[in-house]
């Protein structure tokens, strides 16, 4: 049984960025930030909303990979390092969610100085998020607007025939 037997979530563009602005405002004061790295793919779009708010210039990214479409593996591979950092200090590491923590745990082992936020976090992985937005139940399955195709539905009324 898969997360889609379960319940789904889904996220518009608006939302996301509403909700990625308050973590944004919840890292203030600015000053404090070296830099930023996003977590490829899902923490590029948070990653450049809270530069914008934050005004920090510094964006890096570190690939890892831990997902085969819909399940997470436990193995994770570092697919990208950032060089930006020795050890995350003054540097906010994002992702768009925090599910297992697998991912995060592993780069928490990478960054031991970094600050780690997600936009949406779940049970298994909270303990390993600094800050977070939103909580979800384990269960589940969130789609975010990048993984989503806006497209016309027939009316209720025209598909009784």
């Amino acid at each position: 049984m898969g997360y889609h037997a379960n319940r789904e979530f889904f996220v518009s563009w608006e939302e996301l960025h509403r909700a990625t602005k308050e973590l944004a405002r919840r890292q203030l004061p600015a000053e404090q930030w070296r830099g930023i790295i996003a977590v490829s793919r899902g923490g590029l779009v948070p990653a450049a909303i809270v530069s914008r708010e934050l005004n920090v210039r510094l964006v890096d990214s570190v690939c890892v990979s831990s997902y085969d479409h819909n399940s997470q593996r436990d193995d994770i591979t570092l697919l990208k390092d950032s060089n930006s950092t020795d050890d995350g200090e003054g540097f906010l590491v994002i992702d768009d969610l925090v599910d297992t923590g697998n991912t995060l745990k592993f780069l928490r082992a990478r960054y031991p100085k970094a600050k780690f936020i997600t936009v949406y976090a779940k049970p298994s992985g909270m303990e390993y998020v600094d800050d977070y937005v939103a909580d979800l139940e384990q269960e589940t399955w969130i789609h975010f607007p990048w993984d989503m195709h806006l497209h016309y539905v027939e009316p209720l009324a025209g598909q009784e025939s």
